[in-house]
């Protein structure tokens, strides 16, 4: 996939992997902690920028390392001491900072991966990633296996599923379920919510399903990678079932997952795994693919 990695080693000069963060909400402020304390490896943040300028104050009065609030998102675009931008917002900042913080000359890691499923911006971020020698680091997220996903790949996949089921709660206030007419307040038993592919799995459910995105950039694509989705008010954990079938055999997982704190659309999974990327770009061994 041509610099667009998952989970692979990043080099960068001097002491210190320099990081500047967009998204300062739960799931950015969480990493910002682990950075902060030294959880991560050789890593330091340095700047940090959220449309919420509030919600930047808040995570600095935590961080002993008192990185710089951005007062526009351009100033992350023009700081040279960044090696790497992490973005930890939503899909549309995906689609409105990403390009340029690649032209900018910075490495890019994407939690939003969903946006993804816009050929044009993938295609864009590609070709200049290229030519601009710069990596862009999508973690596997919530759901598991994403190295055999990537192993069966080069064999041939004939089909990927995805089905994800998640407490009713998690799909409260979603604009496509309205515009559908799907009422999931005050559900009794399971309901499946969406059956179709991840390209319109993504689009529909921007904040519950980037796992189908990651899925898709793994194995065969947006288009043929079918997701299914169950709102289910019986549970109280996020569930993501993967089936592979290809030409090297089947693959088969199931990641029960706790919701994230302030956040149960998120699984709190999702947040380790972009914890856990930028901890292995500062690691000398490598388990998995």
């Amino acid at each position: 996939m041509s610099r667009i990695l998952i989970n692979r080693v990043l080099v960068y000069s001097g002491k210190f992997l320099r990081i500047g963060l967009i998204g300062c909400g739960a799931i950015g402020s969480t990493l910002a902690l682990q950075i902060d304390g030294g959880k991560v490896g050789e890593a330091r943040l340095v700047r940090v920028f959220d449309l919420k300028k509030e919600n930047c104050e808040q995570l600095v009065r935590k961080l002993k390392s008192r990185p710089k609030i951005a007062r526009d998102v351009s100033e992350i675009y023009g700081d040279r001491g960044i090696d790497m931008v992490i973005e930890a917002a939503s899909q549309a900042a995906v689609r409105q900072y990403s390009l340029d913080v690649i032209k900018s000359g910075k490495n890019l890691m994407i939690a939003s991966v969903g946006a993804l499923a816009d050929e044009s911006l993938l295609k864009k971020l590609r070709t200049e990633a290229e030519r601009k020698c710069k990596k862009i680091y999508i973690p596997s997220g919530a759901i598991l296996g994403m190295d055999g996903v990537k192993s069966s790949a080069l064999a041939g996949i004939q089909e990927a599923t995805l089905t994800t089921r998640k407490p009713s709660a998690a799909f409260q206030g979603n604009e496509y379920l309205e515009k559908k007419g799907i009422k999931i307040a005050g559900l009794k038993k399971t309901k499946v919510i969406f059956d179709g592919t991840a390209r319109e799995a993504v689009k529909a459910f921007p904040a519950s399903v980037n796992v189908a995105a990651t899925l898709s950039l793994a194995g065969i694509g947006f288009d043929r990678t079918r997701v299914k989705i169950i709102a289910d008010p019986s549970i109280a954990i996020n569930i993501h079932e993967i089936k592979i079938k290809g030409k090297s055999g089947e693959l088969v997982t199931e990641s029960r997952n706790k919701p994230f704190p302030k956040v149960p659309r998120t699984s709190y999974l999702a947040a380790l795994s972009v914890i856990r990327t930028l901890k292995n770009l500062s690691e000398a061994v490598h388990v998995g693919t």
